[in-house]
């Protein structure tokens, strides 16, 4: 694929960005060119800001019918060009191009979930103490909309934000991320193509210190949707606090994955390897710290360890490979950064720890996957989420010292349970400090469950029918009709 420059989205216009400034996109494979994005400024922010207010009042007057249906058109359109999305999303990001043909497919199901539940958005009608009176609460837009995305999954967040927020009467400026920007314009040309009212959808690439800052700081802006690390949720934070902006935040998490001595260890194996290493490490839900029971933790890791060196490091184009890169440099070297550490705080590095050598590795940024062993529960690389291809692993007497040391940790957004003990089952679903817990199974949430963290992981969440109300509040009516 030859490199290209993607123009911004603004206003059922393709603009450049005012000081004519572009970024950069480069594959995390070999680090060639793989295409230029516009690099916005506040003024184009603002444009985007003002296009999404002056469409919004005209937009929320539709049927929500209506609405769905340019949402299922945009839904169709991408499901055409699935090969074409995903392509570029490997290229950009890195994702295994298996993995890239499931995130298209997963953004398809975002938009569709979005329009099946246009006839689900209710109201309520409440007994009142008045006569001759009922008291109304209403679900309406907020109005305009901002989603900031994160470069895991830059398509599906787009879709999973966009859906659920065109359906239920908002308009959306989009901000891609900086660093896997090109899916998301591109994502521009089928809303173009899909009809769109001018002005309701608005793609505005940049970075997070100038436009995203504009975005959400602009009193035009009523919520900030925004998928991201907790540090960048936190400055956020404080940012929409100016206008006291509704805010829906899912950041980052450091997910526990807990086994007990009654599993079929061969069968775990397989799927702490699958939710450790998949998309390079690079998920929220990742599993990242292993506390496994004293009875299995040496075939456990024996098992383990085996499997994550059997890993192939390779081009993510190939069908042979089972980890691509990761997205960027500075990932790298926070990485290697996290392994020595830890091995300077005495851990012992089981397997991986390094980039990797060889010809094919002298580009590109590559690290192998890694298990870290000998441990203890305050170091920094039990505590920060790595958001790579490394996990920890610690042995544990029981179940109560499992949940006390998951649960030590200011981060809570998913977490791993595997046991057969249905009591078992229960008191780490009614004590694990997290949002979404994953019982004897790998990671993945559903269009109908709920996506939400605890603690610094989060406020709000997406998905589902709590999803969709997180793009609408209520208006209480007191109608007296006496």
């Amino acid at each position: 694929m030859s490199s290209i420059t993607h123009k911004m989205y603004i206003n059922g216009e393709w603009c450049e960005a005012v000081g004519k400034e572009l970024i950069e996109v480069l594959s995390p494979t070999d680090e060639s060119v793989v295409g230029y994005a516009a690099k916005a400024e506040r003024e184009d922010a603002k444009r985007a800001l003002e296009g999404a207010q002056t469409a919004q009042k005209d937009w929320q007057r539709l049927p929500a019918q209506v609405r769905a249906g340019y949402v299922a058109k945009l839904a169709d359109l991408l499901e055409e060009n699935t090969e074409r999305f995903a392509t570029l999303l490997t290229k950009e990001q890195g994702k295994l191009y298996k993995d890239a043909l499931g995130e298209v497919k997963g953004s398809v199901g975002f938009f569709r979930y979005a329009v099946e539940s246009a006839r689900r958005i209710e109201g309520e009608i409440v007994t009142s103490e008045n006569s001759d009176e009922q008291i109304w609460i209403q679900r309406v837009p907020y109005g305009v909309t901002v989603g900031l995305l994160a470069w895991n999954y830059p398509l599906a967040l787009a879709a999973r934000k966009l859906g659920n927020a065109l359906v239920t009467g908002n308009t959306m400026v989009v901000m891609p991320p900086a660093d896997t920007p090109l899916a998301v314009l591109l994502l521009g040309e089928l809303v173009e193509k899909a009809g769109f009212p001018v002005g309701v959808v608005n793609i505005v690439s940049g970075e997070g210190a100038t436009v995203g800052d504009e975005l959400v700081r602009n009193p035009i802006t009523k919520l900030v949707t925004l998928t991201g690390s907790s540090e960048v949720g936190s400055i956020l934070y404080r940012s929409a606090s100016e206008n006291i902006t509704a805010l829906n935040l899912e950041l980052g998490g450091k997910a526990p994955f807990i086994v007990l001595d009654d599993v079929d260890v061969d069968h775990v194996v397989e799927l702490a390897i699958q939710s450790a290493f998949g998309n390079c490490g690079q998920i929220c839900t990742s599993n990242e710290r292993m506390y496994i029971q004293q009875g299995v933790f040496d075939e456990f890791m024996e098992k383990f360890v085996a499997k994550a060196k059997s890993l192939r490091v390779g081009d993510p184009m190939l069908e042979t490979s089972d980890i691509g890169p990761k997205v960027n440099a500075r990932e790298i070297d926070n990485l290697v950064g996290l392994v020595e550490r830890a091995k300077q705080q005495g851990a012992t590095i089981a397997c991986g720890g390094s980039v990797p050598t060889g010809p094919q590795f002298e580009k590109g940024y590559w690290f192998e996957p890694t298990v870290i062993v000998d441990v203890d529960n305050n170091m920094e690389i039990m505590k920060k989420e790595t958001f790579g291809p490394i996990v920890t692993a610690m042995p544990v007497k029981d179940l109560e010292h499992a949940l006390e040391l998951a649960n030590d940790i200011d981060l809570g957004l998913s977490g791993y349970v595997f046991t057969h003990d249905v009591r078992k089952v229960m008191k780490a679903v009614n004590e694990l400090e997290v949002g979404e817990i994953y019982v004897n199974r790998p990671n993945g949430e559903l269009l109908n469950g709920f996506h939400t963290g605890f603690k610094r992981s989060g406020v709000g969440g997406e998905d589902g029918k709590h999803g969709l109300e997180g793009y609408l509040q209520k208006k209480t009516v007191y109608f007296n009709y006496g």
